[in-house]
């Protein structure tokens, strides 16, 4: 019974640790970077409002930064899920892993931050 969970389990615990896969754990990066964006974008676009900006600049900001993540998330997504069942647990990916790791971690932490800024910017020569 234990073999068999082992097989279709990509992240067993029978032999006290977990198998390691590129895939998945791009997936719950991207899971996780989706829920930061998200209170951040919540964040930064209340306290714009609060700020007393009077125009549709933190909305559309919004609209905006939705529409942008979402591509960019299919995009890392889409390019992990390509990698065969064996190579999922190659250990040579390690530094691919990190740097989309990264690159999606700066976006969903920045991009809030930098798009309202700038449509603060914007407004304030309105």
């Amino acid at each position: 019974m234990a073999k068999a969970f082992d097989r279709n389990d990509a992240h067993s615990h029978v032999s006290g640790t977990r198998k390691l896969d590129w895939r998945k754990r791009m997936s719950d990066n991207i899971a996780y970077a989706l829920l930061v964006y998200t209170a951040l974008q919540i964040f930064v676009t209340v306290g714009a409002l609060k700020a007393g900006s009077t125009s549709l600049l933190p909305y559309l900001a919004l609209i905006v930064l939705v529409a942008a993540i979402i591509p960019a998330c299919r995009m890392f997504e889409a390019r992990w899920l390509q990698i065969s069942d064996e190579s999922a647990a190659d250990p040579e990916f390690r530094s691919a892993f990190r740097r989309d790791q990264m690159m999606l971690w700066t976006l969903a932490i920045g991009l809030p931050f930098a798009l309202t800024g700038l449509f603060k910017l914007i407004a304030s020569f309105a």
